[in-house]
């Protein structure tokens, strides 16, 4: 008995995009202890941080692997009907956001704002706001299946990340310190981006399931 070439073709690139996300996850995490990436403050400088300066080239590697890793699981829930159109579109929102981050270098406050630096900010906070968005979008056409559960958790836990920052901003006039000082910018930013690739992880070994019983298409909408 021979496996349908259409069977196979979302099954594996949901499952090479899955252990690709999880190895972008393992070699950010190796910057975090290995020289010259582990001078940065996890705590406080933000994850760009490691790309600027020596060995900042890995940084972007990782960013445009895990760009790669994302598309691979995205063409495999399309290809299994697991994905509505709507997700697809933010998910390219993210995409096209990491894609800008490595692009354009995060301002140097050493010397003061600049363009590329707003162009990097900007495109970081469309990318972490959209595929928080997206996979809820996807979960919500699979209520009650476990790993449905698991991205939406995923998804608001990102979005919730911001709660701090959001407190910070809004008390910027009673605070003593700028508000990014305020609160533990880089451990925020940790967060959130960890349970962004982790959403990218389980939709990828959702996509790369190789029995599917019972499922229903969604509708692309």
């Amino acid at each position: 008995m021979t496996i349908s070439a259409t069977r196979v073709r979302p099954v594996a690139l949901g499952r090479v995009g899955a252990v690709g996300a999880l190895a972008v996850v393992a070699v950010v995490g190796l910057m975090h202890v290995l020289e010259p990436w582990s001078r940065h403050d996890p705590v406080r400088r933000t994850i760009s941080e490691y790309a600027v300066g020596p060995g900042g080239w890995l940084f972007d590697v990782a960013v445009l692997g895990l760009v790669a890793a994302t598309i691979a699981v995205v063409a495999g829930l399309l290809a299994r009907g697991l994905v509505p159109t709507s997700a697809v579109v933010l998910v390219g929102v993210w995409c096209v956001g990491l894609v800008l981050v490595v692009v354009f270098e995060k301002t140097n406050w050493s010397v003061g704002p600049s363009l590329s630096g707003t162009v990097h900010r900007d495109a970081s906070l469309a990318a972490f706001v959209a595929l928080p968005a997206a996979g809820l979008l996807t979960a919500r056409g699979h209520r009650g299946e476990r790993w449905a559960r698991t991205v939406a958790a995923l998804s608001v836990l990102a979005w919730a990340s911001f709660l701090p920052i959001v407190g910070a901003i809004a008390l910027a006039p009673l605070l003593a310190t700028p508000w990014y000082q305020a609160v533990p910018l880089g451990l925020i930013e940790r967060v959130l981006s960890l349970a962004e690739v982790l959403v990218i992880v389980v939709l990828g070994f959702r996509a790369g399931r190789s029995a599917d019983p019972g499922r229903t298409a969604l509708p692309r909408t």
